[in-house]
């Protein structure tokens, strides 16, 4: 698994991930499990990788000789 997102990419998946899941703690309507859904873009922001950008051949990473 090579690294496909980028650092300004992890820091908004980051984010928008601690967002969601706060959402399961802030809500008190029945369906505060969505918040749940927090947990994809947390784990791929944290990795650094995505398999969705893995399947369309997509990276917001930008590409260096390291890499190779």
């Amino acid at each position: 698994m090579n690294p496909n997102v980028g650092d300004v990419d992890r820091a908004f998946r980051f984010v928008l991930g601690v967002a969601l899941l706060s959402f399961i703690f802030l809500s008190d309507q029945g369906f505060r499990w969505v918040g749940l859904i927090g947990l994809i873009p947390l784990f791929t922001g944290l990795k650094g990788w995505c398999p969705m950008y893995a399947m369309l051949g997509v990276s917001t990473r930008p590409t260096s000789s390291k890499d190779k």
